[in-house]
């Protein structure tokens, strides 16, 4: 390969990472074309991104970058994947659903700009949530006690407003 096909890459790689806010490093080099194709499909289908490396290319690529991606070169051995996301956990959850399988298997992540290095991390990362989902929950935390204000305002205000109509009559 030439130097200029090789920096080419590079910079495909550097500018893939810089879009997505999370990536998985995985090694499906097990699959066979028919399970390769059914990944990259199911990919697709959950706006996952999958990009097969070469480890001194990603390496490489991931030393342009802003930041220290360090944590992730003792990972960068045999086949490497990158599946790309903005939805933190929806690799996750695609690996885990082929854990039986063995492929693809967790190598690392890089998710909400911490490092997970090792298989062992799959499940810390299948339950972690989404910015949106973040949102969601603090917004209905915020939520419940007003509610509950409002009603007690509300049935209270019958209350007073019935007391006050008997009172009156009498």
């Amino acid at each position: 390969m030439r130097k200029e096909d090789k920096s080419a890459i590079i910079e495909t790689i550097a500018t893939t990472i810089k879009e997505y806010d999370n990536f998985y490093l995985t090694d499906i080099a097990r699959l066979n074309a028919a399970k390769t194709t059914n990944l990259r499909r199911e990919c697709s289908k959950q706006d996952i991104k999958l990009l097969v490396v070469k480890n001194t290319l990603l390496q490489k690529a991931l030393d342009t970058l802003e930041g220290d991606y360090s944590e992730l070169v003792p990972a960068l051995k045999g086949n490497t994947a990158i599946m790309f996301s903005n939805v933190a956990n929806a690799p996750a959850k695609l690996i885990a659903k082929y854990v039986k399988e063995g492929v693809p298997s967790l190598k690392a992540a890089y998710v909400q700009e911490s490092f997970y290095v090792g298989k062992e991390n799959l499940k810390a990362l299948e339950n972690i949530k989404s910015k949106n989902e973040l949102i969601g929950d603090v917004i209905a935390a915020l939520q419940s006690p007003a509610k509950n204000v409002i009603s007690a305002l509300q049935s209270g205000g019958n209350t007073i407003h019935g007391v006050l109509e008997t009172l009156s009559k009498r």
